[in-house]
């Protein structure tokens, strides 16, 4: 990737930063004739550029009038998966109901049967196309969750994928268990001793093996209930690992009080959360995380409740919720203009949920998500000219560079 090694301090001119700092009297943390001084992979200072005093041979980057960004953060994505939903949703689109989709062997089961078919090169190759597409609209970090291999064995190999993408790709990725998902067929009318094979086997397993750092679970009514996802949230907790869930996105069982009992990174969806648990969210400074795509491509009309959130200083990301079923979209800044124009963000609200409140849905709000000393040098160049228009128009990208840990491609 790099023009400029990430070992060396480098001075960064010319630019306009937002640096999304709140602590700047600016809704983007915008800073003018400010300099950005990195070493290694840190932000060691921002500085007037007027104060500069540049040694000869010292590496000077020029953005020349561009804006720059954090890196963007999409905290919610299920990126590794075999085959496709495409045919089912053209079975949709031309009449068919989810029963007889289901009955045709459709849905969550299909990818999960995809999954377990495709071995690590043919995951590992789809898989990076949608990373890079990912990456071409800014990312600099990215969580995957498992969730269609089910099994040990499936549920391994998927975040072992994301492991060598890792390695691979100039992105931070933040790998989440998400054997929690649905119930197997080989565990069909028993969700209670799936969870206690997740609790036993899964999680011990694979979080020994170092393959993820976080716990995800599906809470709904089609999925799994509260008792469940207490039990689960307890054995992770033993086990120290942060957790989160999906939930309120079809019905309110209390899963982001859940949530919230065990002091969770975030609570995603949440199309239909109420007051109460969003007191609770509040109190905990739980992330409430929007996925405005997967909004749109189920056609649901019930909107999260943002001016609430608003009310209770709950900090709201926005991730794009890549999967095969409900959100095919590899767009960041789509799911940014779809958060103002769907659910009514401000167009500040739509960046700081795809920056600084994404990296505390990850527990990276110390390193990341903002531009500031002592954080990593991740951050997206874009020709632009003010904020809005990073995800103003949609057909033409305007990032022209990005630098992740001070290694550079512009």
């Amino acid at each position: 990737m790099s023009k400029h090694t990430s070992g060396e301090r480098t001075i960064w001119v010319n630019g306009l930063i937002a640096t999304m700092n709140p602590e700047i009297d600016d809704q983007y943390g915008l800073l003018r004739d400010q300099a950005i001084v990195t070493e290694g992979h840190r932000i060691v200072e921002i500085v007037p550029q007027e104060d500069l005093k540049i040694a000869a041979g010292q590496p000077v980057v020029d953005f020349g009038g561009a804006l720059v960004t954090p890196g963007l953060i999409d905290c919610h994505t299920h990126l590794i998966f075999g085959g496709d939903r495409a045919a089912e949703w053209e079975m949709r689109l031309n009449g068919a109901s989810y029963t007889e989709i289901a009955a045709k062997g459709g849905g969550i089961s299909s990818t999960v049967a995809a999954t377990r078919e495709a071995d690590f090169e043919t995951l590992y190759n789809r898989t990076i196309q949608r990373l890079a597409a990912l990456v071409g609209d800014g990312v600099t970090t990215v969580e995957i969750k498992s969730g269609y291999g089910l099994d040990l064995e499936n549920e391994r190999k998927t975040l072992e994928v994301a492991a060598a993408l890792q390695e691979e790709v100039a992105v931070d990725i933040s790998p989440t268990l998400l054997s929690a998902h649905s119930v197997p067929k080989e565990f069909a009318g028993r969700p209670d001793d799936y969870i206690d094979e997740i609790c036993n086997n899964i999680m011990p397993a694979l979080y020994e093996e170092g393959l993820f750092e976080a716990v995800d679970i599906f809470i709904e009514n089609i999925a799994f209930n509260l008792e469940q996802t207490e039990k689960l949230f307890k054995a992770a907790t033993a086990l120290n690992i942060p957790v989160k869930a999906h939930s309120e996105q079809l019905s309110n069982i209390g899963g982001s009080g859940m949530v919230a009992k065990f002091d969770g990174l975030s609570t995603d969806h949440i199309e239909r959360l109420d007051e109460d648990s969003i007191k609770l969210l509040s109190e905990k400074r739980t992330v409430a995380v929007l996925l405005p795509l997967a909004f749109y491509f189920l056609k649901d009309t019930i909107i999260p409740p943002v001016e609430l959130l608003r009310k209770y200083k709950v900090p709201m990301a926005v991730s794009t919720d890549f999967n095969p079923g409900t959100s095919p979209f590899a767009s960041p800044r789509l799911a940014m203009n779809m958060a103002c124009t769907l659910f009514g963000l401000t167009p500040a609200e739509a960046l700081a949920g795809m920056t600084r409140n994404a990296a505390r849905a990850l527990g990276r709000e110390s390193i990341q998500g903002q531009l500031k000393a002592g954080y990593q040098a991740n951050f997206a160049i874009w020709d632009v000219e003010r904020p809005v228009e990073i995800f103003y128009e949609i057909g033409r990208n305007p990032l022209v560079g990005r630098v992740f840990l001070g290694a550079s491609d512009f």
